[in-house]
């Protein structure tokens, strides 16, 4: 399935190159550790709760939920260091305010722009608006594996990570009708991200760029 939009792909294709650039020099990978679990969502190792994705809502931060039919699946490990950890967490937090603001038919989520900022919120604002403009929706599970994170000083962080897409699937809402589109090379996609940790110390996605159909996620 391709859930995202031509825009989306062109403006992350222009910021390529300099999301990769600015990552190189940064810090090294610390070894991994213990599997992360992130809050309320799936991954990989047991099954999630009904609503299938949620956020915690301590802290001030808001609480993200999604339909039963659909979830997203983050498959990473812990480096150990504090900083990397939350920058990983937020990006996917990130990731679902984006779906979330598919499922409840609107770009005025909370989340969306707690997590999401600058470019990177403009595309979301812009992929969400494809998605409603054709009254569709999306079920079945997205899976995101192969995470990379680096640090440019203390509120920089570089995040790149793999989806594979061959399990979720367009819904037109008002039909109810579910497009079973066939696995091919373009449901899998690459993404180079950059995350900046703002002045309430939330991570949030402020630049990205998917390269569809990448050999590097294909099985």
């Amino acid at each position: 399935m391709n859930r995202r939009p031509t825009l989306l792909a062109a403006l992350a294709l222009t910021a390529t190159a300099a999301l990769t650039l600015s990552a190189c020099g940064s810090d090294d990978d610390s070894p991994a550790k213990d599997k992360d679990t992130i809050a309320g969502a799936d991954t990989g190792d047991k099954k999630s709760p009904s609503p299938a994705t949620s956020a915690p809502a301590s802290g001030g931060r808001p609480k993200i939920t999604f339909p039963a039919d659909a979830k997203n699946v983050f498959e990473y490990e812990k480096t150990g260091d504090a900083a990397k950890d939350a920058a990983l967490l937020d990006s996917t937090l990130g990731v679902n305010s984006v779906d979330e603001a598919i499922f409840k038919g609107s770009t005025d989520t909370e989340a969306l722009g707690f997590y999401n900022a600058e470019r990177a919120l403009s595309a979301s604002i812009t992929f969400v608006n494809g998605y409603l403009k054709k009254n569709h929706t999306w079920v079945g599970e997205t899976r995101y594996f192969d995470y990379e994170v680096k640090l440019s000083g203390a509120n920089a962080a570089y995040i790149t990570y793999c989806s594979d897409e061959s399990k979720s699937f367009l819904k037109d809402k008002k039909t109810g009708k579910v497009d079973n589109t066939p696995t091919t090379a373009d449901s899998y996609v690459l993404y180079h991200t950059k995350l900046v940790k703002n002045a309430d110390g939330v991570w949030q996605t402020t630049d990205i760029a998917s390269d569809r159909g990448s050999k590097t996620c294909q099985p």
